[in-house]
């Protein structure tokens, strides 16, 4: 997520005594443009209705993605009071001190997988987070908000994914797995999607194992503590956009969530995706394209920008189980298959 510039990640987490929470942050202290597109049937969300495209708020300050259900959203206040500290925010007053952070979130459902329902995180999470956001962050799996993730029975967590357009610039992708449905296709026991094409067939005793563990845990969907879920995220770019074509960027890239986790969008899931533009100035098109104004032209290099942005969110989703490690009663697909990491 940081190759795209001026996007810091950080983590905070618990996992010990009762814990298995955390929360994420992505801080855009000079702003990002902004949109979202909810899908899930059960979303916990925050200020998302300032990204409608009509509304007044340009850009945003931070995204959280946070453990705790609702009651992880509490995380967004310790975000809003670190950045008020280091003066970033939606100027209100004449002095350059009144400022209003512009922080939306989104959370999952990981109530009591520590052990104790009312552990979850709150506002010092969301500061501690932001604290330790670095421009270079590449941490995946079992960290901030994926700490107690679980994808469609296995452990889930946070993954990452980039690319660079032909024309230079970098579409990144962000997400938080903790789907009802699976990063696994049970018939192959490989990801439904996987790009990089560096795994390999578990062996047969891995597969067997693998669902058998799968089988133990029954129907993902009959049972209250087994279905309530949610992937959530984001896609960026340097790029500039409009928050309109935001709006469409985070549309888009449900669409890797969709080939990457399946089932998704479910009405237990809380689906939601941000998409986030840090470019300065205009689109600008390569040497081989039509000139900026063409009518044409444009639709073309945002169609390029949407692709990957889908590519990317499926690629981050499956690097999330991929990148996982079992806690918390829950087998990784790593502990379950490691033949399947075995170098070809």
């Amino acid at each position: 997520m940081t190759d795209v510039g001026s996007v810091k990640v950080g983590h905070f987490a618990r996992d010990s005594r009762g814990w298995l929470t955390g929360t994420t942050v992505l801080l855009t202290p000079l702003g990002a443009i902004a949109g979202v597109d909810v899908r899930g049937g059960g979303p916990g969300t925050r200020e998302t209705d300032l990204l409608r495209p009509e509304n007044l708020i340009q850009k945003v300050h931070a995204i959280v993605l946070s453990g705790g259900s609702a009651y992880g959203l509490a995380s967004a206040q310790g975000v809003m009071e670190f950045l008020e500290e280091t003066g970033s925010g939606f100027s209100v007053g004449k002095d350059l001190s009144w400022v209003v952070p512009i922080v939306p979130g989104a959370v999952i459902f990981d109530l009591g997988r520590g052990g104790k329902f009312a552990n979850r995180p709150d506002s010092t999470f969301g500061y501690r987070a932001a604290k330790l956001a670095k421009s270079n962050s590449s941490d995946m799996g079992c960290v901030g908000a994926g700490s107690g993730a679980r994808s469609g029975g296995l452990k889930g967590g946070i993954g990452m994914a980039s690319t660079w357009l032909d024309n230079g610039h970098v579409v990144s992708a962000l997400a938080v797995v903790n789907s009802i449905g699976s990063v696994i296709n049970p018939d192959t026991c490989l990801p439904w999607h996987d790009s990089a094409t560096r795994l390999r067939r578990p062996i047969a005793s891995e597969r067997r194992a693998l669902r058998d563990y799968l089988s133990q845990l029954a129907a993902p969907v009959a049972t209250p503590e087994t279905s309530l879920n949610t992937t959530i995220g984001a896609v960026a770019t340097n790029l500039r956009l409009s928050k309109s074509e935001c709006t469409k960027f985070a549309a888009v890239a449900h669409d890797g969530l969709a080939r990457a986790v399946r089932p998704a969008h479910l009405m237990n899931d809380g689906d939601t995706i941000f998409g986030l533009s840090v470019g300065p100035g205009d689109l600008v098109l390569s040497e081989n394209e039509p000139i900026f104004s063409d009518p044409v032209g444009r639709p073309a290099l945002l169609n390029k920008v949407l692709t990957a942005g889908a590519d990317m969110f499926a690629q981050a989703c499956t690097e999330a189980i991929l990148q996982a490690t079992s806690s918390g009663g829950m087998m990784s697909y790593r502990d379950l298959c490691p033949s399947a990491f075995v170098s070809r």
